[in-house]
């Protein structure tokens, strides 16, 4: 039986801090993963359409063993800023690889398209995404709201608001496995047009309604539901404006090519959550991230169960972030509470 950390979060992994930062009128912002000691990274993108700085260097084949730092941010391309943000408040705490005096802290970053969601997009010359990760490290800690906040500040679904989602799973092994997600599909998070979310059996306790699969599954249980297509004809707008990123975590200690695995892995669990996912209008991405705080080196047979809890709690986390989610004015579409 898998059971949650403390938290239920993924600061429930020792080692890690994360920070959100939202703008009301505009619907969007940002949320960072702040390391205290730089972890071993991976990432593994399955999506169509991605948006992301700094992933080629997470490669297992390529010199960087370790990062400071991970955002995942609105605002589509435009977002790709916050990192910068990011890096600015790290380097003024001295944070980063010291590269011939210099101190350049190394903080890869993905973005999920949010401009199309009924916020005030009209922020002159420069996004303010910069800022907003700028504000995120400043209010990084262990405790964090669900939700309607940071990167799933406007974020949509399939038919729901989406939002920023969390997890935690400890292992017999005595390891550790956090998931947090900004959840903006094009396809949905519940079956057809009920409550029940499609990661129902691998809820722990009722940390998203507790209300398992319907039963009987509902007629159009096999309807593919896309954001923005006319539920009634069939007919499809342009469709864009979506993608989920995450970010799984573990404090076992894993090399780098264990961390790509273990982002390979926590993938299983937007297809457990999201249905359809991987679209070729989707960014779907997730990062690694391996603390090594517990000190432990996990066996074949305990590996095999760190990568099936990776799907597990992604798929948790998702749900979470729809079930947070919070009505604000302006609103596209309703939140899962509303229906």
């Amino acid at each position: 039986m898998f059971r949650t950390g403390p938290r239920n979060l993924i600061t429930d992994v020792a080692g890690l801090r994360v920070g959100n930062a939202s703008d009301v009128r505009l619907k969007s912002g940002v949320t960072t993963i702040v390391c205290d000691e730089p972890a071993v990274a991976g990432v593994q993108i399955l999506g169509g359409a991605p948006g992301t700085r700094e992933t080629d260097l997470l490669e297992p084949h390529n010199s960087i063993e370790a990062i400071h730092a991970v955002v995942l941010s609105g605002g589509s391309a435009f977002g790709l800023d916050a990192a910068s943000g990011v890096q600015a408040a790290l380097r003024e705490r001295g944070i980063g690889v010291e590269v011939g005096g210099f101190r350049v802290p190394i903080v890869p970053a993905a973005i999920l398209f949010d401009l199309r969601n009924g916020g005030d997009k009209g922020w002159g010359r420069y996004p303010p995404y910069r800022d907003l990760g700028y504000e995120a490290v400043q209010a990084v800690g262990i405790d964090f709201p669900l939700g309607t906040v940071g990167a799933g500040s406007g974020a949509l679904s399939s038919g729901l608001k989406g939002g920023l989602g969390s997890a935690s799973t400890v292992l017999d092994s005595g390891v550790t496995i956090g998931a947090l997600a900004a959840v903006n599909p094009t396809g949905s998070v519940t079956i057809a047009q009920t409550r029940h979310f499609w990661a129902a059996p691998f809820e722990i306790g009722d940390e998203f309604g507790g209300l398992g699969y319907p039963s009987p599954m509902p007629e159009d249980a096999k309807t593919i539901l896309l954001k923005f297509r006319d539920k009634h004809i069939g007919k499809r707008t342009k469709v864009g404006g979506n993608t989920t990123i995450a970010i799984i975590a573990t404090d076992a200690v894993l090399t780098k090519a264990a961390a790509k695995r273990l982002a390979i892995s926590a993938h299983d669990g937007f297809v457990r959550a999201i249905w359809p996912t991987h679209t070729p209008a989707d960014g779907d991405l997730v990062f690694a991230l391996a603390t090594g705080k517990s000190g432990i080196e996990l066996a074949p047979n305990d590996a095999i169960d760190l990568y099936a809890a990776a799907g597990v709690t992604m798929a948790r986390a998702i749900s979470r972030g729809v079930f947070a989610a919070t009505p604000a004015d302006g609103d596209l579409f309703p939140v899962w509470s509303s229906r």
